[in-house]
């Protein structure tokens, strides 16, 4: 891969995702910018490509955290810094990995030489080298929920914090924050989209000739990355010369009152939660205003703030897209473009003894005339001259026939799909014993957050000190290793971390059955509304999902394994019913896909839920088969719930023997919701106990 990096300038397109990089970089309090777009739309590449354009920094020498001359950071662990020497850097851009571990962003501190030597011997994370710089997280989506909020703050809060045992270190760390992300890879919690300043939406251009303009640069840099970067070179240090205009007027740009009243009433408008949406938009709108060269914040720049930093806000619940109407946005800044004027009481009127005005009059309020309705308010208005007046509807005409649609389609027609009922909060399901997945908000696990269980020896580098355990290993040698005096005398068998239990999320794979059984319309609407709730459910304990629906005479893999719950609901409101119930193929189906994804994550622990009514039809024992397919999921103790589906006065409990088959248990539409049970503990309890421990 060449170091050259490629030009900013070069790209083609892409005006917001433009835009919204260079206002950060003229002022990075806007709160940074996550680009969200489908793959192979240069999200990186730009990214990337706007660290050349920073200005340079002056950092004091010899100082691993970037301090500024004029201003160090009082708290640095490199300080402090009375008397040193400057020189000038290029802007950092750092890229955060994937699985990053925590230690790696925000540092790690020698726990074994601060006990045994009494020194803070801190090695700098990520945070720290980003600081002054850009820090750029690849697929943000995909981080563990603890490492986005532990950045989030870091950003809000422009410091980093390192708190192990009693022993802490504080540095600076404000940085120009951009994450990108593909949504159907899964979507980020609202709580933590709020916490991004602005918000890009990107998509591949459909225009045949821009598409060729990008293949040809692209040919271009890889043929000869210098010779390509030299073409763009003049166009890059214009733009460069622009950002460090635009931040030396930052501060001379005046927000109005007009102004911060339309963002006011913009985010009032569109309803967002808290005020730090109000306060980001009126950042980008002085930043706009900026960029512009202008002084005094206008119209068009609430506007344009408003597209950034509203959109990702709107969210109300998890299957929202982000969106913002544009004609109720027109209208909110419409009716407060001018300013308020102040109120003026009305004069008091003259104590005179001339006569009321007449009801009768042009301005008179009427005696129950025919124009005005009479005392109920009942009248009709009069009919125009030379018409006719229309006749009133009576209680006696017959209304016409309308159509009754059919409540029991054939079995053996599709019938068209029908809509989710609403969502509500499901009871909780998890996978018994402790496993080693994913932090999540499911299942009990061994994670790097929660609740101290117990001590081990150190599993790699010590990150966690159990300083209880510790002291009672080392007591009973001290006087054997000789100390003398206070200190304690520590060798490595001596130290134990601590193992944390907290909750991990898991693989929630569900087996949806589509046939003819299961196509009453009521009945379906009911059941896409509990599977969308258990959707939900997947969505906040942070579970990947997958979906196989079987129908007809073969089993779909409708949703792969996948974070993004979005897809899945998306998937599930288009589904059509109708056909046999091929129930063993559903079954086989979930079994060969959670033996490939446990190739692919040993420690991710499935959950299988089957949407069901227990019938099996299609080929010769279709019953006796499925009976049979659910007996390898209990020998290999995956768990399951079975959701059963089954209604009418007569019932056949097949879906309570299937879930007694898997190994699991088998829980009505009604018994799903999480409020309609009187005590939720003792509710599912039963639950968690009849859930084998998966493999």
């Amino acid at each position: 891969m060449s170091e050259v990096r490629y030009p900013f300038t070069a790209i083609v397109g892409m005006a917001d995702l433009r835009l919204g990089l260079l206002l950060n970089a003229v002022s990075p309090a806007v709160g940074g910018v996550l680009v969200r777009g489908e793959k192979g739309t240069a999200k990186s590449t730009m990214v990337r490509a706007l660290a050349g354009l920073l200005p340079a920094i002056a950092v004091v020498d010899g100082c691993r955290f970037a301090c500024d001359p004029a201003g160090p950071d009082p708290q640095c662990p490199d300080g402090p810094h009375a008397t040193f020497g400057s020189h000038q850097r290029p802007s950092q851009l750092v890229e955060l990995p994937v699985g990053v571990a925590e230690d790696r962003i925000v540092g790690s501190l020698d726990l074994e030489r601060a006990l045994a030597e009494g020194v803070k011997a801190y090695e700098p994370g990520l945070l720290a080298k980003a600081h002054r710089g850009v820090l750029y997280i690849d697929e943000v989506n995909l981080l563990q929920d603890h490492v986005v909020d532990l950045l989030l703050d870091a950003a809000a809060m422009g410091r980093s914090y390192v708190e192990r045992e009693g022993v802490s270190v504080r540095h600076a760390a404000r940085f120009l924050l951009v994450g990108t992300m593909n949504p159907e890879e899964g979507e980020l919690r609202p709580q933590l989209l709020d916490r991004f300043g602005l918000t890009v939406e990107i998509a591949a251009t459909r225009e045949p000739a821009e598409r060729a303009e990008v293949v040809r640069r692209r040919l271009a840099y890889d043929a000869d990355p210098a010779g390509f970067a030299d073409r763009f070179a003049a166009e890059e240090r214009e733009l460069a010369e622009h950002i460090t205009a635009a931040r030396e007027l930052l501060s001379k740009v005046e927000l109005t009152d007009v102004a911060l009243r339309q963002i006011t009433a913009v985010c009032a408008a569109f309803e967002v939660d808290g005020l730090r949406a109000d306060i980001v938009m009126a950042r980008t709108a002085v930043a706009l205003a900026a960029w512009a060269g202008r002084t005094e914040v206008l119209e068009e720049d609430v506007r344009k703030a408003a597209q950034l930093a509203l959109p990702h806000r709107r969210r109300r619940n998890p299957f929202d897209a982000p969106g913002l109407d544009e004609e109720q946005l027109d209208r909110t800044l419409e009716e407060h473009a001018q300013p308020e004027e102040p109120e003026v009481e009305p004069d008091p009127e003259p104590e005179g003894d001339g006569p009321e005005p007449d009801g009768d009059g042009p301005d008179g309020g009427g005696d129950g005339g025919p124009g005005d309705g009479g005392p109920d308010g009942g009248g009709a208005p009069e009919p125009a001259d030379g018409a006719a007046p229309e006749p009133a509807a009576t209680d006696t005409e017959a209304p016409e026939p309308q159509p009754v649609p059919a409540q029991h389609p054939s079995p053996a027609r599709e019938s068209a799909p029908v809509a989710a009922g609403d969502p509500y909060r499901t009871r909780l399901f998890t996978v018994q014993g402790t496993g080693h997945g994913a932090q999540g908000r499911r299942s009990p696990a061994e994670t790097t957050g929660g609740h101290t269980v117990r001590a081990r020896r150190p599993q790699g580098a010590l990150s966690r000190l159990h300083l209880t355990a510790t002291l009672q290993a080392a007591a009973p040698h001290q006087v054997a290793r000789g100390r003398a005096g206070r200190a304690l005398v520590l060798h490595k068998d001596d130290f134990r971390e601590q193992v944390r239990q907290g909750r991990e999320s898991n693989l929630v794979l569900f087996v949806v059955d589509a046939s003819g059984s299961m196509a009453a319309r009521q009945r379906m609407t009911a059941v896409k509304g509990a599977v969308l709730s258990l959707l939900m459910d997947a969505y906040q304990r942070r579970d990947k999902i997958g979906m196989i629906t079987f129908r007809g005479a073969d089993a779909e893999l409708a949703l792969p394994p996948t974070s993004s719950v979005e897809v899945g609901a998306a998937r599930l409101e288009t589904l059509p019913t109708g056909g046999r119930t091929p129930l063993a193929a559903g079954l086989l189906r979930a079994h060969e896909v959670l033996r490939v994804e446990r190739l692919r994550d040993p420690n991710r622990r499935p959950l299988l839920v089957v949407v069901t009514d227990g019938r099996a039809t299609g080929g010769r024992d279709a019953l006796a088969r499925s009976q049979r397919a659910a007996t390898l999921f209990a020998a290999q103790g995956t768990a399951s719930v079975v959701l059963d589906c089954e209604s009418g006065p007569v019932r056949l409990g097949l879906a309570r023997t299937l879930a007694g088959l898997l190994g699991g248990s088998a829980v009505s539409l009604d018994e799903l919701r999480a409020e309609g049970v009187a005590s939720l503990v003792r509710a599912n309890r039963p639950v968690s106990t009849s859930i084998r421990k998966a493999a």
